[in-house]
């Protein structure tokens, strides 16, 4: 079976990299480069074609990113800009133990199938004091049969985010794009809180940004979700 994160690289990097995406350029990397330290060394799980990666080394850390798709990681090194990039899996990384000074996993822990391993593994290469950031689709907009309703029939016409099984774990192949197909795992907040404590993390921030103001403005008929965050972000000190 095909890869989809190497069928549909090119739809990613024409997406949601350079510039692009509003909510990377006005959301995710400003708290990316915001929580970061200034110095050490760093591993981008999940660094798909580096862009924060990139962000990273400019913030002068050394940076190791790592993603398991090589159509991703041949381009991320073609774009230089100072980390070293690897093909690899979330649950084995091959760095050596207590090696890295902080870590980011940036909308990639709802695509990974096994996440206990994959944290313990994050665990095992953080030092004792670094910082883990993780960010993720917001778990509600992840639930099964969820989605945006524009009820024009009611009057006054009403427009809500329908949440399907918000308790249930479970995986789907949503079609984020004509053609493209990604398999995505919803999981309660709380399955990803408690597992990264079992793995020996310590919660210290937790942010529900409102949706960035460039993608409202490319998404007239999300005009009333302004109060609804598309975004998760978790900040771990590891233990």
């Amino acid at each position: 079976m095909t890869d989809p994160w190497e069928e549909h690289a090119d739809w990613w990097q024409r997406e949601f990299t350079n510039g692009a995406d509003p909510e990377y350029t006005e959301q995710i990397l400003p708290l990316i480069q915001q929580h970061l330290p200034r110095s050490g060394r760093m591993l981008d799980m999940g660094c798909g074609e580096g862009q924060v990666a990139r962000l990273a080394a400019e913030l002068g850390l050394q940076v190791v990113g790592l993603d398991p798709a090589f159509t991703q990681v041949t381009l991320a090194g073609s774009r230089a800009g100072g980390p070293a990039y690897f093909q690899g899996s979330a649950t084995d990384v091959g760095l050596a133990t207590a090696c890295v000074d902080a870590a980011v996993a940036c909308l990639v822990f709802e695509h990974i199938a096994q996440i206990d391993p994959a944290l313990a593994e994050l665990a095992r290469v953080l030092r004792p004091g670094g910082t883990f950031l993780l960010l993720l689709n917001h778990p509600l907009l992840q639930t099964p049969g969820s989605g945006w309703i524009d009820d024009q029939v009611l009057d006054p016409p009403e427009q809500y985010w329908r949440v399907g099984p918000y308790l249930s774990e479970a995986n789907t192949m949503e079609e984020v794009e004509q053609g493209v197909f990604i398999r995505f795992y919803h999981r309660p907040l709380s399955r990803y809180i408690n597992a990264a404590t079992e793995a020996g993390f310590r919660l210290e921030r937790m942010e529900e940004p409102a949706p960035a103001a460039g993608f409202m403005a490319r998404a007239d008929e999300y005009a009333a979700a302004s109060s609804i965050p598309r975004l998760m972000f978790l900040k771990f000190l590891k233990l």
